[in-house]
């Protein structure tokens, strides 16, 4: 089984056997900081590149033709297979043929709050930092803002709803549960929220932290009452040169959250950016390169010998 991951140079292919992980480097010097999977087709998107299709998962990469440099979130829609890209400043686009032409889901910008949107590091400007295609229905859609809020969308994204009622402004992450339909999750900048209308409205998800600048997010495919958050005290302490003094919590049936700890040194040092659930294991992978797994949903954690490439930093998993 194999996990790719954007490392913010480029992409890593993290083959599993066990307790080890064998490293792949491709697309070195890219500066990629998202990936998306369809079967063997592989994008990632890149600050300062563009975007780059795969079709051998990794073994070979294309720089597509893409209308925009910055690339910070690409998703495939398990639903249709068209392709999301989301850029800075804040555009979404979509290919409906694989990558090989692009049309910009103009309505986004149109939404009444876009020219309120603002990226506290760099004010001037805002990014699509996550796109989340429902599995369930082709058309519904779900953008992310950092930092604008969540946007919700169902027709493709030909026009689009504002940020939604009860939605954290400062959007990390999003997902769909693969077999609940209308379940969705977000992780953000203030909180945790989550919904059960199919985006259109949410409910906060947050007693039981002491952390509430979360990130990366995971959900049980098997239980839609069950999902993992990583959180940090600040944005100070999660993308710091210092301890990002993280810890990882799960939420079970009406919460709250608990922290999941055995075998995870906690408070972690390096923020957990990426969670992933594959093949009934959970996998985190953290800002500097260490990948720990559990395979008993969090309640226990081993870390990965990583032998191959160099594994620097790790930012998202696909």
């Amino acid at each position: 089984m194999s996990l790719f991951a954007a490392t913010g140079d480029g992409v890593a292919r993290l083959d599993l056997d066990g307790d080890a992980c064998i490293v792949a480097a491709s697309l070195a010097g890219s500066g990629v900081q998202c990936v998306a999977r369809a079967e063997r087709t592989l994008y990632a998107g890149s600050r300062g590149q563009g975007l780059f299709r795969s079709e051998d998962e990794g073994g070979t990469w294309e720089r597509l033709g893409f209308p925009q440099p910055d690339v910070f979130s690409v998703a495939v829609s398990p639903a249709d297979g068209a392709v999301y890209a989301g850029c800075e400043p804040s555009m979404l686009f979509v290919s409906r043929d694989a990558g090989e032409s692009w049309e910009e889901l103009e309505a986004l910008r149109a939404i009444p709050s876009a020219p309120t949107w603002s990226f506290p590091p760099r004010p001037w400007t805002s990014h699509v930092r996550w796109i989340a295609p429902s599995p369930h229905d082709a058309g519904l859609l779900l953008a992310g803002i950092e930092l604008g809020g969540v946007m919700r969308s169902e027709d493709g994204g030909a026009t689009w709803s504002d940020h939604r009622p009860g939605a954290q402004l400062d959007c990390h992450a999003l997902a769909w549960h693969p077999t609940a339909s209308g379940r969705a999750y977000e992780a953000a900048g203030g909180g945790a929220a989550w919904s059960d209308d199919g985006g259109a409205t949410w409910r906060p998800a947050d007693a039981g932290r002491d952390r509430h600048y979360t990130w990366a997010l995971a959900v049980d495919p098997e239980d839609p009452d069950r999902w993992w958050i990583s959180a940090s005290p600040g944005p100070f302490q999660a993308h710091g040169r210092r301890s990002a003094e993280a810890v990882l919590y799960r939420w079970e049936g009406d919460g709250p959250w608990a922290a999941v700890a055995d075998g995870l040194p906690q408070p972690l040092e390096a923020m957990p950016y990426a969670l992933a659930v594959r093949d009934e294991t959970l996998y985190a992978g953290l800002a500097d390169g260490q990948v720990y797994a559990s395979g008993d949903r969090g309640d226990s954690w081993r870390a990965l010998e990583l032998r191959g490439d160099p594994l620097p930093a790790l930012l998202a998993f696909a």
